[in-house]
């Protein structure tokens, strides 16, 4: 019976439906831990299709297609480390979240996953059959578990395994980033399999998948629930764990353990990662972005060149009579710190243009937020215009507090491909913009401070009208975002968000402003989920909405 076990983990970043590219990336892991003399290797859930593949599950050539690279896959394993393989599976005419597990040139075993996640950004019971409770793999005399994530975040199939003998377990998965990802992870893990006395390695997956960032943070328990191997986050990575079996227990006597990244820069890495894989992963060149001088357009020209480098970002400022000499310094500024393209083209022509076509019709109505969403629109025929000519895919500067309230013009700013910061409120993007500023990141491709203190200083304002600012309409966005913060991410009632000290008449207005802008959402780019819920998969309320919250 062996007593020493090299498991590989291979932490890679898939590309959902590219199954040519995932099954390569799958052999240059596979050489290395050959190299390794590894026992184990293990991807991550659905690798070879790439998490979540949604609806292109269900078509019948994707799923031989899947069949056809693992059972060529699995030849490779003659003469080499076995592999911990997870893909969608037929069987008897059902479809299961399946790992297969590949030793001495054939798949040896079979594992469905037995509990699907059905909520939040999840919807597995669309896609697959729940399987039996797994038994464990008999390997060099071992007894394996091979839980596929959500097995191991409720209680049943790890109890199950210890029953059944199961001495270590090794689990693929494909846990999206959120900013409480790492510590929901070990207190669930903690509470599910640890407590059975058995060791885990958690091998996730990394990278952007429209909506979805995958942050990699592999890592491995020991019996007793520490620790004893952590991969990088936000990047892809291999690693091999050395376990020993001491006393009928096995331990791990070697990994490597990397440091957790703090918050904001969690943060920063996952909507550069998701900007920068939803652009190369649909095959854009570039993107073109327009710069106003203010924090929104700022952080994300600077997110783009820290994700794509400065050469594949184009920043256009439109002026119109309203811009101030202080938005069209700052953006200078900006563009000094950035070093990407720069162009100004001014909306004054447009708006002239409209006015001089809508003026019969709006001569006996007095100017308001018409006016205001024209220069908004004239904008975005600007940039989409760009777009259509060159290539570049527009990216929209639009901060979650402003889509939740509908503070953003539907076919204007929130005309785009993607959205980085769409789940960011914007006291928030205050905060790790000013963390970016004091932070050089080696691997990221931007430059130091890339955002000038004055954007970071001034009172946030969308220069549609003489002297405007945000503040006129709305609160100061501490307290706006605590408002949404209770509406949005913890469902609170409006009684329960005054006792966190705001008036009623406040939260029954902000609580009206989020349910009437819902069909501006719907028409929205998508952007990178942050937080617990994001606008898109995570929160899906009705349009037509008549509850309202007393």
């Amino acid at each position: 019976m062996t007593e020493t076990l090299k498991i590989a983990s291979a932490q890679l970043n898939p590309h959902v439906g590219f199954l040519k590219s995932n099954i390569e990336k799958a052999h240059v892991a596979y050489e290395r831990a050959k190299s390794d003399k590894v026992d184990i290797l293990v991807f991550s859930e659905q690798f070879i299709i790439g998490y979540p593949a949604e609806d292109l599950v269900l078509k019948p050539s994707a799923l031989r297609d899947c069949k056809m690279y693992a059972e060529e896959f699995a030849k490779i394993t003659l003469n080499g480390p076995a592999v911990v393989f997870n893909l969608p599976w037929i069987e008897n005419n059902k479809i299961y979240n399946s790992v297969l597990f590949m030793r001495d040139g054939i798949i040896s075993d079979i594992r469905h996953k037995h509990h699907l996640p059905n909520y939040g950004v999840f919807d597995e019971f669309r896609i697959f059959e729940a399987g039996e409770l797994p038994e464990p793999i008999v390997f060099k005399g071992v007894k394996i578990g091979l839980p596929i994530c959500e097995d191991l975040w409720r209680p049943g199939v790890a109890s199950y395994l210890s029953k059944k003998g199961a001495e270590i377990l090794i689990s693929p998965n494909g846990s999206p980033w959120r900013r409480s990802a790492m510590s929901e992870r070990t207190a669930v893990l903690g509470k599910n399999v640890h407590n059975e006395g058995l060791p885990l390695v958690y091998v996730n997956q990394i990278g952007g998948q429209d909506e979805l960032v995958f942050d990699g943070s592999s890592f491995s328990l020991s019996h007793d629930g520490k620790i004893v191997q952590a991969l990088k986050s936000f990047v892809e990575d291999y690693d091999v764990a050395t376990w020993v079996k001491v006393s009928g227990v096995w331990i791990c006597t070697k990994a490597r353990l990397e440091k957790q990244l703090s918050k904001h820069e969690s943060d920063w890495r996952a909507i550069t990662l998701g900007l920068a894989d939803y652009v190369n992963k649909n095959n854009f060149e570039s993107v073109i972005i327009g710069l106003s001088g203010g924090l929104d357009s700022a952080a994300v020209a600077a997110i783009a060149v820290d994700a794509l480098g400065p050469g594949r970002v184009w920043c256009v400022m439109m002026p119109s009579i309203y811009t101030s000499d202080d938005s069209l310094g700052d953006a200078q500024l900006c563009i000094s710190s950035l070093g990407c393209r720069y162009d100004v083209v001014s909306i004054k022509p447009a708006i002239e243009a409209y006015e001089a076509m809508l003026g019969t019709l709006f001569k006996d109505h007095e100017i308001d937020l018409t006016e205001e969403n024209l220069q908004s629109r004239a904008r975005a025929i600007v940039l989409m215009g760009m777009s259509n000519k060159f290539g570049p895919m527009v990216v929209t500067t639009g901060n979650k507090s402003e889509m939740a309230v509908g503070y953003a013009t539907l076919y204007g700013d929130m005309c785009g491909g993607f959205n980085p910061i769409k789940d960011i409120y914007k006291s928030k993007l205050f905060e790790i913009c000013e963390w970016r500023n004091n932070n050089n990141l080696d691997d990221l491709l931007g430059s130091e401070r890339p955002i000038p203190s004055n954007i970071l200083k001034k009172p946030p304002s969308a220069e549609l009208r003489l002297d405007q600012k945000d503040s006129d309409s709305l609160p100061d966005y501490k307290v706006l975002d605590d408002i949404l913060f209770g509406l949005i991410e913890l469902e609170l009632t409006v009684e329960e968000i005054v006792q966190r000290g705001h008036t009623l008449e406040e939260v029954k207005r902000i609580q009206q402003l989020l349910y009437v802008a819902e069909y501006k959402r719907r028409q929205a780019p998508p952007g990178v989920k942050i937080g617990t819920k994001n606008f898109g998969k995570d929160r899906r309320y009705p349009i037509t909405n008549g509850y309202r919250d007393q």
